[in-house]
């Protein structure tokens, strides 16, 4: 198979085993995490707000924490960032679930500690990312790009379905103490990656933090293509992929389902995403990816749609696995394209700034998703957002190919375009 020859290709350098083996660890741990920690404040509240507040928590520090990370990224050592934000992630996952085991939980500790986990992985994401180009010849970066996203939805898959018999057996926190052994793990085997420096650190300091932060966002922004793509990506995940974020309400309330459900329906995201991707991989090329960028919400769209307004369960379970499909293409172009078109030196600017959109877009879409759902039920809410993301489609179709002209072109990022 073509995606098989693609992925192996990449996966022949010795960095790319390391980095990816960590990934697969790092982030079953992390959907476990997710999964019990899901469902624990369901168990605490009730509620469907509360639990959108909990993901919220998770992912909302990006707003702040990602400018910055990523011009931290930018000039620090990208791989000793990498380390010491994964080491915040495993000590805090390993205090989680102490306090779950010894009945001291409470839900505003949990959002405390939500809070420093998405703060830490704000700062890992533009670290790991930039070190993306370092790992494998610049040829094997769009299968590179690809195998990420492989790697975090298979752990998408093993990991809600090793949680949920754990939960079910045992209770949620030797799930959460899981996340914390899988962290121990990545962090000890990130100093034997062999990076270059160049790809190991971005540039010398020119300014301050907080300008070269400025000039990272005017960059992406200015740009005639990341602008337009970031833009479209940051609306369709607050309108699309709060569901994913707030499962707990919908297994319950519209599935009238438990646990053992959302665990399912968690993995067939998985799926959906996994195949996708292996696809993408196998194309091997940049052209034609602004395109599936934009398509690939469309066809999130009408998964969603379907999603929200069934209540078959087999039915959902299929729209879950589409919705994964939906957002892994669009995802891997996304982010393939920011590699290709960004400078050398904004880069790590650059993919803390999708880092921001993939975090703190869908904590705010599930905020307002579980707040409407107190009040409206969560069915109406869903499908309204999911008619507002088609007129974003739209947009996205009208201005295709000037956003694919600036984003496609062979080495655009190494010109400083």
């Amino acid at each position: 198979m073509a995606s098989l020859s693609t992925l192996t290709r990449a996966l022949s350098h010795r960095n790319a085993k390391i980095f990816f083996g960590a990934s697969l660890m790092a982030w079953t741990g992390l959907w476990m995490h997710r999964i019990a920690v899901s469902w624990l404040a369901w168990e605490l509240t009730g509620s469907a707000f509360w639990v959108g507040v909990v993901a919220f928590c998770d992912l909302a520090p990006a707003v702040l924490v990602s400018p910055l990370a990523g011009a931290v990224a930018d000039r620090a050592d990208r791989v000793r960032m990498t380390m010491i934000s994964q080491t915040v992630i495993g000590l805090n996952a390993a205090l989680n679930a102490t306090l779950v085991a010894t009945g001291l939980m409470s839900i505003g500790t949990l959002l405390v500690l939500e809070t420093v986990s998405g703060t830490a992985a704000s700062f890992a994401q533009p670290a790991r990312q930039s070190l993306m180009p370092g790992l494998v010849p610049r040829a094997d970066l769009p299968a590179a790009v690809a195998l990420n996203s492989l790697t975090f939805n298979v752990a998408r898959f093993v990991g809600p379905a090793l949680a949920a018999p754990i939960i079910a057996i045992a209770g949620v926190w030797p799930a959460i103490a899981c996340n914390a052994l899988a962290y121990l793990v990545a962090t000890t085997t990130t100093p034997m990656l062999k990076i270059t420096a160049e790809a190991r650190r971005g540039h010398p300091a020119t300014g301050s933090l907080f300008g070269e932060m400025i000039e990272g966002l005017t960059y992406a922004a200015r740009h005639p293509g990341l602008g337009p793509i970031l833009g479209f990506a940051a609306v369709s995940a607050i309108l699309l992929r709060g569901v994913q974020e707030i499962l707990p309400p919908f297994v319950e309330r519209i599935f009238g389902r438990g646990a053992e459900s959302l665990a399912l329906l968690t993995a067939s995201f998985g799926v959906g995403a996994l195949i996708a991707g292996l696809a993408i991989a196998a194309r091997g090329r940049i052209a034609g990816t602004t395109r599936l960028a934009v398509y690939g919400v469309l066809m999130l769209a009408l998964a969603t749609a379907g999603f929200a307004a069934t209540g078959w369960f087999a039915f959902g379970i299929a729209c879950a696995a589409l919705m994964g499909a939906a957002g892994s293409v669009h995802g891997i172009s996304v982010q393939t394209l920011a590699q290709n078109a960004s400078d050398p030196s904004m880069r790590g600017r650059v993919l803390s700034t999708w880092g921001l959109i993939t975090r703190a877009c869908p904590a705010l879409g599930a905020l307002m998703l579980g707040a409407s759902g107190e009040f409206f039920g969560l069915r109406w809410p869903t499908l309204i957002a999911v008619a507002l993301s088609l007129l974003v489609v739209v947009w996205g179709v009208m201005r295709l190919g000037r956003i694919a002209e600036a984003l496609e072109g062979p080495g655009i990022g190494a010109s400083g375009r």
